[in-house]
């Protein structure tokens, strides 16, 4: 049964959850290890929101990171162990003009070509990916950054890729990086 059948895919969750914390907390509980990272809805109010969605509804869990560019991203929350995709909220509009900037440790909203297509998929920036950030064309919307976990990445970016033979994916880890479950932390 989809992860998300129950839920009324018109309606995200995300916005009620911590609705008065502006800055969120949540660990990535991974294969190599936990990630906490904190939320800015100062900032990405809509990005932070539709994380929170996918973490309520624990879309997130037990996923993998499908792409892996050592000195530039890590990507995950799209795709189940067998790259069978999660199942996915409507899109959000665009916050990369938040003043946010793609730098190493910082989370970002993926997306495909059109601008205000991110549904679930995000990425930590494994380096300061300043072509990610806005200038004449669209951004990538960053909203948080770690807190602790950095060795975890350092430890993931030393991880092995190959190009998947059955999606002809580049650049998915030979050892699959499992993200097991995203937690939220208690309100401060």
């Amino acid at each position: 049964m989809s992860t998300l059948a129950a839920v009324d895919l018109k309606k995200p969750t995300g916005k009620y959850v911590q609705q008065d914390n502006l800055f969120p907390k949540v660990t990535l509980v991974t294969s190599v290890g936990d990630i906490t990272v904190e939320l800015d809805r100062t900032r990405a109010p809509l990005a932070v929101n539709n994380f929170l969605s996918y973490v309520n509804t624990k879309a997130y869990d037990n996923t993998v990171f499908h792409r892996l560019e050592p000195e530039f991203v890590l990507q995950g929350g799209g795709y189940k162990p067998d790259l069978a995709p999660v199942d996915e909220f409507p899109a959000v509009f665009n916050e990369s003009g938040n003043g946010a900037k793609n730098q190493f440790g910082s989370i970002a909203m993926a997306r495909n070509n059109d601008p205000h297509s991110a549904t679930s998929q995000f990425f930590f920036n494994l380096n300061d990916n300043s072509s990610l950030d806005p200038g004449r064309n669209w951004g990538y919307t960053v909203f948080g950054q770690v807190q602790d976990g950095f060795e975890v990445l350092e430890k993931i970016k030393l991880q092995e890729t190959h190009t998947d033979e059955n999606t002809g994916w580049q650049n998915v880890p030979k050892q699959p990086i499992v993200l097991k479950q995203v937690i939220l932390q208690p309100e401060q």
